[in-house]
């Protein structure tokens, strides 16, 4: 059985506590609730208990949250998840946030993924935009199904190599240079090569 050892309030909200666990912070609650179950420091409580507390009182504020979140862009599942982390509920409580954004259609990766390929694949390359999307925290799945639907990377690297060397000559030491630029840029060994050859002798 834990220990709450503290119950500060939150210097943001007022009315919100952060409830400390063992030494640690475990999870944030409405003061209100805090006072309804009189949670106190020093009393010993399973922590299955403090979660069924949340859950039951602040479930549907959590979901309400999420959603102002996601009302701003879209998010990954993980996104939607670390930050109702960073704002203190518990496992459970978003389980049940996620589950109803699920329900509701407003989180899917399969669909964030498409979306953030279609986007950013007018300027970067296969590589990149998994990296950022792995980065995201969005799954294997759904990164490799919507790269596999990606089209247009070749027009994309023209146009980030044009962009790039606007302004520029096309010597050897620039051409080498805006290889290693498109490399960075997510696209792969060939791609880069094709594009580059528009402009000249792309060998290093």
């Amino acid at each position: 059985m834990a220990e709450i050892t503290d119950i500060t309030p939150q210097i943001k909200d007022k009315e919100r506590c952060n409830i400390y666990v063992d030494g640690r912070f475990y999870c944030g609650m409405k003061l209100e609730t805090a006072l309804r179950y009189r949670l106190k420091a020093g009393e010993h409580i399973e922590l299955a208990r403090l979660d069924e507390i949340q859950l039951e009182n602040e479930k549907s504020q959590a979901l309400d949250k999420a959603m102002t979140h996601l009302s701003h862009s879209m998010k990954t599942e993980k996104e939607v998840r670390d930050f109702l982390k960073k704002k203190g509920y518990v496992q459970a409580v978003s389980d049940y946030a996620v589950g109803k954004l699920k329900e509701y259609g407003f989180l899917d990766d399969g669909e964030y993924c498409r979306l953030y390929v279609s986007s950013a694949g007018k300027n970067k390359g296969p590589r990149l935009i998994a990296y950022e999307l792995k980065r995201r925290g969005a799954d294997e799945e759904s990164i490799l199904a919507a790269l596999g639907e990606m089209t247009g990377t070749q027009e994309a690297a023209a146009a980030a190599l044009a962009k790039y060397m606007r302004g520029r000559e096309c010597t050897r030491e620039n051409l080498s240079k805006a290889f290693r630029h498109l490399m960075a840029k997510g696209f792969d060994y060939d791609t880069a090569k094709d594009a580059l050859a528009t402009l000249g002798d792309a060998d290093e």
